[in-house]
C-alpha cells in the first residue's frame, strides 16, 4: 500500500505559487531568493530518491514534463524513469515517460493507486489537488518547506476546507536562510466540535 507524501514550497502567508518562475506568476520565482543551504538541497534530494511515484495535478505536470527530460543528474533521473501520475479532466494523453492520467473520480482513482503502489507517492505542487486530498483524508504526511517571505498575494495552499484538520509535527528543523522545513502528519483530531 502507498503513502501519499505532499511536498510544498511556501510562503510564510501560505503562497505556493510558482516558486520556480515557470508560471508568469508576478513574484515567480521567490523561492530561489533565498538558499536552502546542503541540508535543505540534501533534504529535497533524499526526498526525491526515496519516492516511488509522483502524483501530479495537469498544471504541474506540464511543468514538469517541459522541464525535467532534458536535465541530468540524480534528482533529473529519478523523476524522469519512475512513475508518474497526472490527475486531469482535460488531458487525454500523457507523453513523459512512465506517465499515466488519472481522469474521473480524483478521490476514487488515488484511493486506488495508494491500493496498488507500493511506497512513497510524493505530490509535489498541484494546490488543487492538494486540497482534494486533504478534505477527503488522503494525504500521510504534509512537508512544507516555508521560505521567509510574506509574497502577499497568490494561489495559498490553505483555503476553505471541508472540515477541520488535525495535524501533527512530527520534525521541524531550519536550513539555509531561515528556510523552516515543517513535516506534519495527521493526528487523528479532525472531528468538528
Amino acid at each position: 500500500m502507498g503513502r501519499i507524501v505532499v511536498t510544498e514550497f511556501m510562503s510564510l502567508d501560505g503562497v505556493v505559487e510558482d516558486p520556480g518562475g515557470a508560471e508568469a506568476f508576478k513574484y515567480g520565482g521567490w523561492s530561489f531568493e533565498f538558499e536552502r543551504g546542503d541540508d535543505g538541497d540534501k533534504f529535497k534530494l533524499d526526498e526525491a530518491l526515496d519516492a516511488d511515484a509522483l502524483l501530479l495535478g495537469r498544471v504541474t505536470y506540464e511543468g514538469f514534463a517541459d522541464a525535467w527530460p532534458s536535465r541530468e543528474g540524480e534528482f533529473a533521473d529519478k523523476f524522469n524513469t519512475m512513475p508518474k501520475y497526472v490527475v486531469s479532466s482535460t488531458l487525454t494523453e500523457a507523453e513523459w515517460n512512465n506517465s499515466t492520467v488519472l481522469d474521473g473520480d480524483v478521490v476514487k482513482q488515488v484511493s486506488k493507486l495508494k491500493q496498488e503502489q507500493d511506497g512513497e507517492i510524493v505530490v509535489h505542487g498541484s494546490a488543487r489537488l492538494v486540497q482534494t486530498l486533504l478534505d477527503h483524508d488522503l494525504v500521510d504526511e504534509l512537508r512544507l518547506m516555508v521560505f521567509p517571505v510574506v509574497l502577499g498575494a497568490g494561489k495559498r495552499l490553505f483555503g476553505d476546507t471541508a472540515d477541520k484538520k488535525g495535524l501533527r509535527l512530527a520534525d521541524s528543523r531550519t536550513v539555509g536562510d531561515g528556510v523552516a522545513i515543517l513535516i506534519y502528519e495527521p493526528s487523528g483530531s479532525d472531528q468538528a466540535a
